[in-house]
């Protein structure tokens, strides 16, 4: 296994950004060499909006880095040194030939003792998490990893199937409660690397983004969290809030809410939303906007 092909990556953030209160301003993980020009992918939320980022290889040499590109469709960011850091890198699996049940192996640089685990998959389904963020299939694996964030997950090949995101407990696996990893599959991002190294960004239209937190317990959308200053938050929404309705459809859980507001249109959409506070009905209209126009632009390129 290529594992000289890890990085450890630190993102340093302005107090002031979006991201801060939630992901806090000194972010470290994890990222793996995919091409031989030096680039990175990791997991996208260690490097949102930062003004600072450094990459140390696995033999030690540190170099800062910038962002190529962070694609909000996958999660999943693209990175390059801006000195050399040659070594080995790590060839893309075709994340549909990993299934439930197969041997996997999770590893976290960690200089010349990378930290690796060996795992097992035990699900393969959607995930869709509070951040306006939905994947069709997502990787769990067990035990998890205790550096998740921007982990390999690789074949016993050595290949890589997926980026480290999450760390879950009390998953439901039959009826038993189990503390595991989430991991990007690679292929999210995969088919779009050479549009994003070489646009910054997929071409494709940008989604609706709102900038709210939506909390799904028992089918019941519970408005969590909103930005300052953001299409939510214009509109008139509150924390408490719980959403029913978006245009004429019902909505009844996280995945169904994000695939309906973007099935309205690329952002800049507005987007009608009925919720309910204090037991009263209101329906408000959200002028949606593209995730990055209330992101600093940090280190990109």
């Amino acid at each position: 296994m290529q594992l000289d092909a890890l990085v450890s990556i630190k993102a340093y953030i302005p107090e002031d950004a979006m991201t801060a209160d939630l992901l806090g301003t000194e972010r470290t993980g994890h990222g793996v060499r995919i091409r031989s020009d030096g680039l990175i992918v990791t997991i996208g939320y260690l490097v949102n909006e930062a003004e600072e980022i450094w990459i140390t290889s696995e033999d030690g040499l540190s170099s800062p880095a910038f962002v190529i590109g962070n694609d909000f469709r996958s999660g999943l960011a693209l990175l390059k040194p801006t000195m050399p850091l040659d070594g080995p890198v790590m060839a893309l699996a075709d994340t549909d030939t990993v299934k439930v049940g197969d041997a996997v192996v999770i590893a976290g640089s960690a200089g010349a003792d990378p930290q690796v685990v060996e795992a097992q998959v035990v699900a393969r389904q959607e995930f869709a998490g509070r951040w306006e963020y939905l994947l069709e299939e997502a990787i769990f694996s067990a035990p998890p990893h205790p550096s998740w964030s921007g982990a390999a997950l690789m074949n016993l090949n050595g290949d890589l199937c997926g980026v480290g995101s999450l760390v879950i407990q009390g998953f439901d696996l039959e009826g038993t409660q189990r503390t595991v990893n989430m991991s990007v599959p690679i292929q999210t991002i995969a088919p779009a690397i050479d549009e994003i190294c070489e646009h910054g960004r997929r071409l494709e239209p940008p989604r609706p983004w709102l900038g709210f937190l939506v909390h799904d317990e028992d089918n019941e959308l519970t408005v969590v969290g909103i930005y300052r200053e953001c299409p939510a938050d214009d509109a008139g929404m509150q924390p408490g809030d719980i959403i029913v309705r978006v245009g004429s459809h019902a909505v009844y859980s996280l995945g169904h809410l994000f695939r309906t507001i973007w099935s309205l249109g690329p952002a800049g959409v507005e987007i009608p939303i009925t919720v309910l506070r204090n037991t009263m009905r209101h329906e408000l209209v959200v002028k949606s906007v593209e995730r990055n126009a209330h992101m600093r632009r940090g280190t990109l390129q």
